[in-house]
């Protein structure tokens, strides 16, 4: 078996903690979610470089970037139904699961391109090969590739996808839930969702954000039906920041469109958003 060296022996200005960073580029803030496999191209550009500049003021800590699929991924999944149960087997679901995926695809080379012109060593690991989901919901993701990949000193980059799915042949993984799901394998204690709003907006009145995500908070969120969303939209999200803020990572909800909110967040920032 291949030595592979400690995390603390690549990072040593970190603490024994060994502390990482993930950020989530939303589908609603890199492309145009009212349109079909829209990017916003000098967005996404902006963030990437914001990425950079921010992680390395904040000491270059071992970095996890995941993005969602936006209008590249939720109109085709939407389309093709495959966030229900196939109404029978052999329906065309392997077909619409190759075509949403093609379009994530498409998506996840222009974040790589972005991260890598902005200086990130920036590596895929796409999720349809080590993740998999039952009836539609999240059954496993392997870790082991996200773990090398920080051990090498590479940036980890993944995206809510098409996964393999033991009932349903195929299903959707949201980049929230992977989001989750590393929080609970990674050392990660902060934890920066960048979209296209200013935080979690009170229902009553959206011209004020939810500074702090809490189950009380939570249960006052209404879910966003404007646009296609086939991942649980922002009362989702929530209940994922929830569910990390439980296990010690700090999360915050941002707005990327923002000039500069997450180059200050990627240093280690609260800057104005809703954090746990």
């Amino acid at each position: 078996m291949a030595y592979m060296r400690p995390l603390f022996l690549l990072f040593p200005h970190l603490s024994d903690a060994m502390e990482t960073l993930a950020v989530k580029f939303g589908g609603s803030v890199i492309t145009r979610k009212k349109e079909t496999s829209a990017l916003r191209p000098k967005v996404l550009s902006r963030l990437a470089v914001e990425l950079h500049d921010g992680w390395e003021k904040g000491g270059r800590p071992p970095l996890v970037v995941i993005h969602g699929a936006g209008s590249f991924g939720h109109p085709w999944a939407k389309k093709w139904a495959l966030n229900r149960p196939p109404p029978s087997p052999r329906n065309g679901r392997g077909r619409g699961a190759a075509i949403t995926g093609y379009h994530v695809r498409t998506l996840h080379v222009e974040v790589l391109r972005a991260l890598l012109d902005a200086g990130l060593p920036a590596q895929s690991i796409p999720p349809a090969s080590i993740a998999m989901n039952e009836k539609g919901e999240f059954a496993s993701l392997e870790i082991k590739p996200f773990q090398e990949a920080l051990s090498r000193g590479t940036v980890p980059v993944t995206c809510g996808d098409v996964v393999p799915d033991t009932s349903w042949e195929f299903s959707i993984l949201s980049g929230d839930t992977i989001m989750l799901e590393l929080s609970r394998k990674l050392p990660i204690k902060r934890a920066v969702f960048v979209s296209d709003v200013d935080g979690f907006l009170e229902p009553d009145d959206m011209r004020k954000v939810i500074p702090r995500v809490t189950e009380e908070s939570l249960s006052r969120l209404k879910a966003d039906s404007k646009t296609p969303d086939v991942t649980g939209g922002i009362v989702g999200k929530a209940a994922k920041m929830v569910e990390m803020g439980a296990i010690g990572v700090h999360a915050g909800l941002i707005n990327g469109l923002r000039v500069g909110r997450l180059e200050r967040a990627a240093g280690g920032e609260d800057v104005y958003g809703s954090w746990t």
